[in-house]
Formats: C-alpha cells, sequence, structure tokens
C-alpha cells in the first residue's frame, strides 16, 4: 500500500504510475473521500473535547448542588452526533480503504516505461547456446523415452497442467531444491524455514496478491484460506504486525515449497509439458532490509539466484521488466529467464523484486530506529532462488546427448546418489 501523503502530495504521479502499470484503478473519488474523512474527524475531535470540557463543568455544577440539566441535556445531544460522526467516519474510511488497496505500487525511477513486455530490457547474458550435432528434443519427448516424466497419468489423476515425476525424474527434482537450499543457507547467509501452504486472506492482501489475482489462486471457500502461489506470502508475513529492530536487518529467509496457480488468464498458452502448470516447487527467497539499502540488497538477491543457474551450467539472460510487464506490488523487478534447446526458447525460472514499503504498510512490518527511536516500514524484497520445474526443462534440454540419455550436472551428482547418466534401462 502506498503511503497516502504520497497520493495526497502528489496525485499526478500515482495516476501516471497507474497507467504506465497498466492498471484500471481511478483515483476520482480519492480527494473526496479523504477531505470528508479529514471533516468527520476534526469535527469529532472537537465535540469530543467539547463534552470533556463541559463534563468537567457539569462535575463542578454539581458539587456545588446546582442544576446542570441544560449542558446534561446538551451533552447527550453531542453524544449523539458523535455516535453519527463515528459511523460516517467508519464507512468513509472503508471506503477509502477499498481504494488505497486497488492502487498498485510506484515504479522505481530506472523501470523502463512500456506497455508489454516488448519493452522489458536485457540488461546481462550469461554462457552460451550448446551446438548440438543432433536436433534437440523438447523435455515432454525426452521425458517419455526416459520414464521420468509423465503427463497423460498426471492428467488422469488431476487433470491437465499437472506432471507426475518418476524414477530419476523425481530424484533429480529432489536434487535440485536441496542443491539450492544448501547453496543458499550455507554460503548466501539465508535461513531455511518451512511454512504452511495454506495462508489466510489478510496474508494474500499484505503481499499484494488480492484483491486482484483471487480468480488466479486455488481457494477453500468453507475455510477461506489459499493454497499459497509462492512462498513469498507465507514468508513475507512471518513478521506481519511486529517491530523489529535495525540490529536485526537484514533477515534473508530461504524457503522451499510447492505453488499452486490456476493460470486463469493463460488459456492456450504453452499447453505442452510443464512450461505453464498448475503446481510446482519453489525455492523461495525473501529479504527485510532498512529502506537505504534495499536496492543494493536487490542486486545482491539476483546474483545469489544467477548463481544457482551457473553452478547447473546453463545459459541464461537477465531482464529488466518495464512498467507494463511489472507486478502489481513490485516498484522493480529483473527476470531471469534459462535458455531451453529443445523449445527454442527463454523460459522465466526466476522474478527478483524489491517492493520498497509496499507490502510492509499492507502488512505492518516495521523497524525501530535505535539511534532516532523512530518506527519505520522495512523494504521487503524476494526473487526465486530458483523455480522448478522450468529448471528442471533446461537441464533435461541442455544436457541431453544424441543417444537419447541426460547427462547430470556434476554439481547434482552428490544428490543423486552419484547418478551421471539418466537412461531408459
Amino acid at each position: 500500500m502506498l503511503d497516502i501523503n504520497i497520493i495526497r502530495n502528489d496525485i499526478e504521479k500515482v495516476k501516471q504510475a497507474i497507467v504506465n502499470k497498466n492498471e484500471t484503478t481511478s483515483l476520482g473519488s480519492f480527494q473526496k473521500l479523504d477531505s470528508k474523512r479529514k471533516a468527520l474527524l476534526i469535527e469529532c475531535d472537537e465535540l469530543r473535547n467539547k463534552r470533556n470540557v463541559t463534563s468537567k463543568e457539569i462535575s463542578k455544577l454539581r458539587s456545588k448542588k446546582e442544576d446542570a440539566s441544560g449542558l446534561i441535556q446538551e451533552m447527550k445531544g453531542v453524544s449523539d452526533r458523535i455516535k453519527q460522526l463515528e459511523s460516517e467516519t467508519n464507512t468513509v474510511s472503508n471506503d477509502l480503504d477499498s481504494l488505497l488497496i486497488r492502487i498498485p505500487n510506484i515504479p522505481a525511477d530506472d523501470v523502463p516505461v512500456g506497455k508489454d513486455p516488448t519493452s522489458n530490457v536485457i540488461v546481462k547474458s550469461w554462457g552460451e547456446k550448446k551446438a548440438f550435432p543432433f536436433t534437440p528434443l523438447p523435455h515432454w519427448d525426452l521425458g517419455k523415452k526416459l520414464d521420468i516424466l509423465d503427463f497423460e497419468r498426471a492428467a488422469k489423476i488431476s487433470g491437465a497442467g499437472f506432471t507426475l515425476y518418476k524414477g530419476a525424474g523425481a530424484r533429480l527434482e529432489r536434487a535440485l531444491y536441496n542443491f539450492m537450499l544448501d547453496l543458499h543457507t550455507q554460503e548466501h547467509g539465508y535461513r531455511e524455514v518451512l511454512p504452511p501452504y495454506l495462508v489466510n486472506r489478510t496474508s494474500m492482501t499484505g503481499t499484494g496478491q488480492l484483491p486482484k489475482l483471487e480468480e488466479d489462486m486455488y481457494r477453500l471457500p468453507d475455510d477461506d484460506l489459499f493454497l499459497i502461489p509462492t512462498a513469498e506470502v507465507p514468508v513475507t508475513n512471518i513478521h506481519a504486525n511486529e517491530i523489529l529492530s535495525n540490529k536485526d536487518l537484514p533477515i534473508l529467509y530461504a524457503a522451499y515449497t510447492a505453488c499452486f496457480r490456476r493460470e486463469a488468464g493463460s488459456y492456450g498458452k504453452d499447453t505442452r509439458g510443464m512450461i505453464r502448470v498448475h503446481q510446482f516447487n519453489k525455492v523461495e527467497l525473501v529479504k527485510f532490509v532498512q529502506p537505504e539499502t534495499s536496492y543494493g540488497e536487490l542486486e545482491s538477491l539476483l546474483s545469489v539466484s544467477e548463481k544457482v543457474l551457473q553452478l547447473l551450467g546453463l545459459q541464461y539472460q537477465v531482464v529488466k521488466l518495464c512498467t507494463g510487464d511489472l507486478s502489481f506490488a513490485a516498484a522493480k523487478c529483473y527476470d531471469i529467464e534459462v535458455w531451453s534447446p529443445g523449445v527454442d526458447k527463454f523460459l522465466e525460472v526466476s522474478s527478483c523484486s524489491n517492493f520498497e514499503d509496499f507490502q510492509a504498510r499492507r502488512s505492518n512490518i516495521r523497524f525501530r530506529d535505535d539511534d532516532k527511536g523512530d518506527l519505520r516500514f522495512v523494504h521487503t524484497l524476494n526473487g526465486s532462488g530458483v523455480a522448478l520445474p522450468r529448471t528442471m526443462i533446461a537441464i533435461i534440454e541442455t544436457y541431453q546427448r544424441e543417444d537419447g540419455t541426460v547427462e547430470i550436472p556434476e554439481v547434482l551428482r552428490p544428490y543423486m546418489n552419484g547418478l551421471d547418466i539418466i537412461s531408459s534401462d
């Protein structure tokens, strides 16, 4: 949520941010609602003060055995008016909050302006495309030949958009997230957590998934709980409604979870294989930092996510997202896209985002400046470190051999009980 003072002091900037992010929220009623709430609060405070002063006068009159009936009757009218004003204030405040919760974060100054991914900017590339002496197969063909990926039986069990991992495929999936957790906790200073997979509406609202993206989420209506679309939601909310010390910052968490997305707006896109699925695994990295350091922390977050792909020997590119491709809550975001030779395109495996204090305001996550004693909102960041199954896709397709087998990247072999080749035997 934006600081309301930003909207009050520079509403045109906020309106332009809404346009640049392709959002449709109207600020037409903001000033009216804000002014009305202010007027109601002023009148209510004045009447409360009058009631307090008059109550003392009534007490003095009573102590002197003098008639206070006129003032008592007047205060009944004042109390009735205060109740009316409190009710009106609650209504106006709810209307204003409903508007504020739908206003997106303002993009950082260095975010390119654009309406769609065609305006994204490639800022870095690593590695070279592997030259094959044969035509590389896509992962759905490799997975079937090696009997490690079964889309037909997954569809029988759950429907389209799910994957059944088998044998060495299941082991490779497990090897990948264990490798990533070890890397981030042992070398990058993150603390491992294992959060719930179900979260409440407050948590989803705090990180910005709600109200905008409710149709993309799996919801349990009887309990009003949501299957997590990413570990960002439960991990960010670890410190909801808490006051941290600046001595505790930065706080770094790494979490492996399954993730669940309906992909309601993506019908017909990437329907083959497991490029776009309803359930997938991911290692998520979440940071709570001081505002002054957050953009340096974003670059660090990007680098540790890149390290995963470098150690796996996978070619990738880093893309700075334009305004129209930014998420609702992000101020700035880098996507990491890995090259998959079988499907012949780059696939996003990580989004590293700085939300500044947008999520912290919604979730009420603050820290105390020990020098000044002031309470300030933290800045939150998160990024995939990295997401599966697209990383799995890139490995299978990049490390395939002409005989139909798949080589295991060296860094994963300790997690595969020494297995170095996946074959159909």
